[in-house]
């Protein structure tokens, strides 16, 4: 720690050498009680007002308050000490951070709360013009001081949801406003309420963003923008939809860290991560992920390819869309419009020489049958398939006319997957399992579980993240004769989860551990909750 004191003093009238005023630092306090006061993106809380530097300053120059603290990106010029200190008007202790720990503070300092918003979005009025549609996109979320209220607005929004762990923003129009709803930890909730007139600049702005036709709005438009917030690198895709009311968007945003997730980080069960992590180190056959929409299936598609990805193996994938881009591996978009299917990329991919191949989906009857081929010629195949469980996959590839002894011989593990809210560690309450839960879960009555509570750590919801749920089947020798010979789920599934491995055994773990709700495993489990026990 450096304490500053009157070496930083300075008599000279412009002490960063600034050719204008426009290039000096400009200060404000605001009191959270009281309207916005400009452009400046400002912090604050109920207790007190706080003193925070422009944006565009600290990003600059690499400095930004930590408390009563200053620190100082490695490397910046310590010469920008000097305004912060005129400015401040108090000396103040120095702590310098690497680049990395400086963007998350940067980021953690400027970002927009859900509160801020939502006052940013208030009295706008007029100020909301068509004008904004030919603003330029902004590089970084934060840096909106100067821009147009659209702009700021939008930027907002979505800086507000990357923060809180937001999967997907909907911009919805009705003629009584405009409603802007996130999903968090899979629910969807109200955010923020605008005026009607309101929603066309908003939507023209993130078309612009997206670089759609601004013009066109008769017809669905899909496109993307790469983003970032405070160093943080963002993918966000977006969807447009004509409604009565007008163009109905959806933003969803891809957090690029995800893509460097390990394997192991997943969750699984110990033996569960050895089993997958010997699959996928095979040198040839098929590995599939299933799960419904939104349950985590690319993120684990994506850990397995960060495991072999160490530079000795030639790693090319097919999707639609390419969510992350992971360096060392090749990366294929499929484009329908041109004739690039998944089975044509798939074929084209063959002839790159790859050791292991990602396909996003096996949706058809010629994507199983390539898969299958490349697997039998020496490949590693990974993908998903939609089903409900581990053993739905093996039917599903049979009902794609793929033979059974094909798939007998080349398929090595099926992974099935969900996701469940987790309860917020700082106010779940723990209560007995009650006539309701307790035949639900296979537990005694006065066994205990957890329910959410509600505090400013979870934003009042009562979860915080979520975590995975997972069953596998390994193909072994026996599962491999039951497959060849055209056996049942069923019977299938009687080998594979002898010991009791399932989606459902999972869930109740979870419940057990306090890491859920009953209310999350009976939503997740493949059985029905009036059928038999979760833990059965």
């Amino acid at each position: 720690m450096i304490k500053t004191g009157r070496d930083l003093d300075d008599p000279q009238p412009d002490l960063l050498g600034a050719r204008d005023e426009h290039e000096r630092v400009e200060i404000a306090a605001v009191d959270a009680r009281a309207e916005p006061v400009g452009p400046a993106l400002l912090l604050a809380t109920e207790a007190a007002p706080i003193v925070a530097l422009p944006y565009a300053f600290a990003r600059k120059f690499g400095v930004t308050l930590n408390g009563e603290a200053v620190a100082l990106r490695e490397g910046a010029d310590p010469r920008a000490l000097i305004e912060v200190r005129r400015v401040l008007g108090r000396p103040f202790d120095i702590t310098v951070l690497e680049p990395a720990a400086f963007d998350r503070l940067l980021g953690d300092n400027y970002a927009m709360d859900g509160q801020a918003t939502a006052l940013a979005a208030v009295g706008m009025g007029d100020e909301l013009d068509l004008l904004a549609d030919g603003i330029p996109t902004a590089e970084d979320l934060l840096d909106t001081a100067d821009d147009a209220p659209a702009i700021r607005l939008i930027n907002g929004v979505i800086a507000d949801a990357a923060r809180n762990g937001v999967s997907d923003i909907h911009i919805e129009p009705y003629e009584t406003g405009l409603v802007v709803r996130m999903r968090i930890d899979g629910v969807l909730r109200e955010t923020l309420r605008m005026p009607p007139h309101v929603a066309p600049v908003v939507v023209s702005r993130i078309k612009v963003m997206a670089r759609l036709d601004i013009a066109e709005r008769r017809v669905p438009q899909d496109g993307r923008m790469g983003l970032t917030l405070g160093g943080k690198l963002l993918d966000v895709r977006v969807s447009t939809l004509p409604s009565r009311a007008g163009e109905r968007v959806v933003l969803r945003i891809l957090d690029k860290e995800n893509a460097g997730i390990d394997l192991y980080a997943l969750g699984m069960s110990p033996p569960m991560y050895a089993m997958l992590e010997g699959a996928v180190n095979e040198p040839n056959g098929i590995v599939l992920v299933t799960g419904p929409t939104g349950s985590g299936k690319t993120t684990t598609l994506y850990a397995a390819l960060r495991l072999l990805n160490d530079g000795s193996r030639n790693i090319l994938t097919v999707e639609d869309p390419v969510e992350y881009a992971v360096e060392g591996v090749g990366q294929t978009q499929v484009n329908a419009k041109v004739g690039l299917t998944f089975a044509a990329g798939l074929r084209a991919i063959l002839r790159q020489d790859p050791d292991v191949v990602m396909v996003g989906e096996i949706r058809d009857r010629e994507t199983a049958e390539i898969a299958v081929q490349a697997s039998l010629t020496g490949h590693l195949v990974l993908s998903t398939v939609h089903t409900n469980d581990a053993v739905g996959a093996i039917t599903r590839m049979r009902d794609m006319k793929v033979e059974p002894f094909l798939l007998a011989s080349t398929l090595r593990a099926v992974i099935a997957q969900r996701l469940v809210r987790r309860l917020c560690p700082a106010c779940r309450r723990a209560v007995p399992a009650g006539e309701t839960a307790a035949p639900l879960l296979g537990i005694a009555r006065d066994a205990i579980v957890y329910e959410p509570g509600a505090c400013a750590e979870c934003n009042q919801t009562g979860f915080k993240g979520r975590v995975g749920l997972f069953e596998a089947v390994r193909i072994d020798e026996t599962v491999r004769r039951l497959i060849s010979d055209g056996a049942d789920e069923t019977a299938i599934a009687a080998h594979a989860f002898a010991r009791g491995d399932t989606l459902a055994l999972a869930a109740r773990r979870m419940v057990e551990d306090g890491a859920t709700t009953a209310g999350e495993a009976v939503r997740v489990s493949r059985r029905d909750a009036d059928a038999e026990p979760v833990g059965g």
